[in-house]
């Protein structure tokens, strides 16, 4: 019988080799519950699809104008605006743009389709240790397609991972374990209120979930962006050494450097300008993981 359970999903990303141990098949699922001020995958924020413009790509041949049914489409100084507020992501005008500067971003998609995708690449699983890592957005915002989408993998005998920021409820995590190999949880800010300026929810729940994996045998990577002027603080720094080194089935802390590639696609949906600031130097990174080690923490490096 198929697995008839569908999904909001942005992209399935082969051949990946950041996204956990070996080569990995990577799904992109849409929806976060937090709005982290750095994200750099801000298409995966929404749960619904969304319109994305490509201004540059914009020939203005107006054809969006008449198409869009509510109107989003507006010609101003030669040139095409869009009022984001208004469109329902319907694809009118992207299917009559010959540029190809509209796309819609978010599809629905059963599991056993993405199974059907990530078994091509069988083989390089099998010999490089890899397998398949659904992230986001945030999988858990989708509980009932993530655990499926799971529990298929496991039966095809591939092993599994999971991003995420651990805000979702610990029913759900409790259920995902009987089907994961490797939660990759995120760690970005100690400082709870800080946790709650830089991303819109505090960190208790998220603490909370992380307890709850550690405590049941769970086996985790931490991973902590690291974002300059926001969360580079000796705080957050001992923090995260003293959480990889006391909980046993924290396998090691991956640093993950700020990186701006999340700044130009904000626009792109016409969300507000994030966070930004310059990119952290090789030798900056280096005096981070250097922080950590002299804080006790042995099982540090690079996601």
């Amino acid at each position: 019988m198929r697995n008839m359970t569908t999904g909001i999903i942005t992209d399935i990303a082969r051949f990946s080799l950041n996204d956990g141990p070996g080569i990995r098949t990577t799904v992109f699922l849409k929806g976060c519950p937090l709005n982290c001020i750095w994200c750099h995958n801000p298409e995966n924020i929404s749960k619904t699809p969304q319109l994305a413009f490509y201004k540059d790509k914009c020939k203005v041949c107006t054809k969006c104008i008449d198409t869009c049914p509510n109107k989003c489409n507006i010609l101003k100084n030669n040139s095409i605006e869009v009022d984001f507020s208004k469109c329902t992501a319907s694809g009118e005008c992207v299917e009559v743009c010959p540029s190809g500067a509209r796309v819609i971003t978010g599809k629905t998609i059963t599991s056993d389709e993405i199974i059907e995708t990530v078994i091509k690449d069988m083989d390089f699983y099998i010999e490089s240790g890899g397998g398949v890592t659904i992230s986001g957005g945030e999988p858990m915002m989708q509980p009932s397609f993530t655990i499926e989408l799971l529990k298929s993998l496991k039966e095809k005998n591939i092993h599994t991972a999971i991003e995420t920021c651990g805000y979702a409820r610990t029913s759900d995590y409790k259920e995902a374990m009987k089907y994961c190999d490797l939660f990759m949880f995120d760690y970005k800010v100690t400082d709870p209120l800080k946790h709650k300026e830089y991303t819109g929810k505090d960190n208790t729940l998220i603490l909370k979930n992380l307890n709850f994996l550690t405590d049941n045998n769970a086996s985790v990577i931490l991973r902590c962006p690291i974002i300059p002027k926001l969360n580079d603080t000796d705080e957050h720094f001992k923090a995260i050494s003293y959480i990889t080194m006391s909980e046993k089935n924290i396998k090691q802390a991956d640093i993950l450097p700020y990186h701006n590639y999340g700044v130009s696609k904000r626009s792109t949906y016409g969300m507000p300008e994030g966070f930004k600031c310059d990119v952290p130097s090789k030798a900056t990174v280096t005096l981070w993981l250097d922080r950590l080690k002299e804080y006790g923490c042995e099982k540090c490096g690079l996601g």
